[in-house]
């Protein structure tokens, strides 16, 4: 897979070959990771690449002319696969990115293009013409589209063959079953550790995992489940959770200490 990424501040996107194994595995090509600064094919002699909008108002449009070269150039580097990978635009009016997104781009082999947007906006003379979608990291406004992109490119090369150590985690985050993801527990045990976890019995830590997945998407994100069919040991265990949780909420005392 190959993702191009159009940024006035491509040292930002190195970053990502720095760390992790994100990092490693896009070292190793997987994905293979270019960056391509519009200034460079900016007809300006000081390679400016944005101007005043037409009608007035504060701030700076970035320009067509360069952004399409910098396109054509993007294109023509990719030779084999030109006019299919599709350029994705990062900015506040797009759908918003989630784990559906993130899946669905891992699974072009030709891979895509994100257009990192600064200032007031692009001209959307430029976007009309050829950007294919538009993607938002959330309802907030930031400097630019290098942080969406980032974020993008992390959650998409973790699910690409390879890039992590064990293909399995990919499986069991959030999100990969339409539920957030149960606790975790590690060393050393002590009396907060749930006793199924030390009990060696790998059929009831699936069954606790499960019901903790499904109890902490009720808790934190109850919209998740509405989109979920259920099966019936998947309701029963969401049952017992929460009336495990109102149980816990009869027995506290009042917020003022009296009882």
């Amino acid at each position: 897979m190959r993702i191009d990424v159009i940024t006035l501040f491509p040292r930002w996107l190195a970053q990502l070959e720095e760390h992790g194994v994100v990092g490693r595995g896009i070292r190793a090509g997987k994905p293979a990771l270019h960056s391509w600064n519009p200034r460079a094919y900016s007809a300006d002699h000081n390679h400016r690449v944005d101007e005043r909008p037409f009608g007035g108002g504060p701030g700076m449009v970035l320009q067509a002319a360069p952004l399409q070269r910098t396109l054509a150039a993007i294109r023509a580097a990719r030779a084999d696969t030109a006019g299919q990978a599709p350029l994705i635009m990062l900015s506040p009016r797009g759908q918003v990115f989630d784990q559906h997104w993130a899946r669905a781009l891992a699974a072009r082999p030709e891979g895509f293009i994100l257009l990192c947007g600064r200032y007031e906006g692009i001209d959307q003379r430029f976007v009309d013409d050829f950007v294919d979608v538009q993607l938002s990291a959330g309802d907030f406004v930031l400097s630019g589209g290098e942080l969406p992109a980032m974020m993008i490119i992390d959650a998409v090369a973790r699910l690409l063959p390879g890039v992590l150590g064990d293909s399995a985690s990919a499986q069991t985050d959030s999100f990969s079953q339409g539920l957030l993801e149960h606790p975790h527990y590690t060393r050393p045990a002590d009396a907060d550790v749930p006793q199924v976890l030390l009990s060696g019995d790998h059929a009831a830590i699936a069954r606790w995992r499960e019901q903790q997945a499904l109890g902490w998407t009720w808790l934190q994100r109850p919209e998740l489940l509405r989109d979920l069919a259920l099966s019936d040991e998947q309701r029963a265990l969401l049952r017992r959770f929460i009336a495990g949780e109102r149980g816990k909420a009869e027995k506290k005392p009042p917020p003022d200490g009296k009882n």
